[in-house]
């Protein structure tokens, strides 16, 4: 009997940001891989676990890059989670985010893979921005976990609603640069992840641990790290955002001095809703969360 394939496919939070090993990061979808198979006596490796996910991929990059070689490896389990950095940019369309991932999604289940797929909370809150700049991020995340929701559910994907729940708050879980979860946050991820699978029989192994194997990093440690790696991290995303951001933040404020802030969820809901209907999606589509 040949090992399970698991193949990961996404940005920074599957690449494992926030979860380092040694020199290089492991995350959620590397701890999970490890309770998929089942545990034999022989020495043999139940699970053959690929990782494809690219810190700051956006939807084109999964659909472009990340899904050819993910096909070349003909997975049996795929995780798909991306969007997050596609509303960080100037460029943000969800109209073609969402025929991105269903082309994705379409592909890699026409090959016979399962599906793992997650929505995400929105960064702003995450961040901590004022509200003027975090509502049009979360109006933006709102409108691809939606597109999610509906592509998950029409593909019989396995769905983790990873944007809710008090983990989102608990500080314990997150990094340094709280967009990114810490260890106990991607294990959180992954021991979430596992019961999902082992529901439908797709994870044979013990679930992994939700306590952290390594200490949690110092103050002054996450400090260094927000002053080199983090600080390039946001100047790179600001430079393309940020002229936007606050255009978008002017538009709200209009309109919540006018008492017409609705105007901009319904418009939001709107786009959403024909980007589903060129993609035919037609089956029942839950809330965003």
């Amino acid at each position: 009997m040949r090992p399970l394939r698991f193949v990961a496919l996404g940005d920074s939070l599957t690449e494992g940001v926030g979860d380092p090993v040694g020199d290089g990061w492991r995350g959620w979808a590397a701890l999970l891989a490890a309770g998929l198979g089942e545990e034999l006596a022989e020495p043999v490796e139940a699970v053959e676990f690929t990782n494809l996910a690219v810190s700051g991929s956006q939807t084109r990059d999964v659909l472009e890059r990340q899904l050819p070689a993910a096909l070349a490896l003909r997975p049996d389990l795929a995780s798909v989670v991306i969007g997050v950095n596609d509303t960080l940019r100037c460029t943000f369309d969800i109209q073609a985010a969402a025929a991105r991932l269903d082309t994705v999604y379409s592909a890699l289940t026409e090959q016979g893979a399962v599906l793992l797929t997650a929505c995400l909370p929105d960064p702003g809150a995450m961040l901590g921005l004022p509200g003027a700049l975090a509502r049009p991020l979360a109006r933006r995340q709102r409108a691809v976990n939606a597109v999610v929701h509906a592509l998950s559910e029409q593909y019989g994907a396995v769905h983790l609603h990873a944007s809710e729940g008090a983990w989102l708050m608990d500080r314990a879980m997150w990094s340094a640069d709280r967009l990114h979860p810490g260890e106990r946050g991607h294990r959180q991820l992954a021991v979430r992840s596992h019961a999902l699978l082992a529901e439908r029989g797709l994870a044979m192994g013990a679930a992994p641990s939700p306590e952290p194997e390594f200490p949690a990093p110092t103050k002054s440690a996450s400090l260094w790290w927000l002053a080199t790696a983090g600080t390039g991290w946001v100047a790179r995303r600001c430079t393309d955002l940020l002229p936007q951001l606050l255009t978008l933040a002017a538009d709200e404020l209009r309109h919540r001095a006018r008492g017409t802030s609705a105007r901009l969820d319904l418009r939001a809901s709107a786009a959403v809703s024909a980007a589903l209907a060129t993609l035919s999606v037609t089956e029942h589509r839950p809330d965003a969360a």
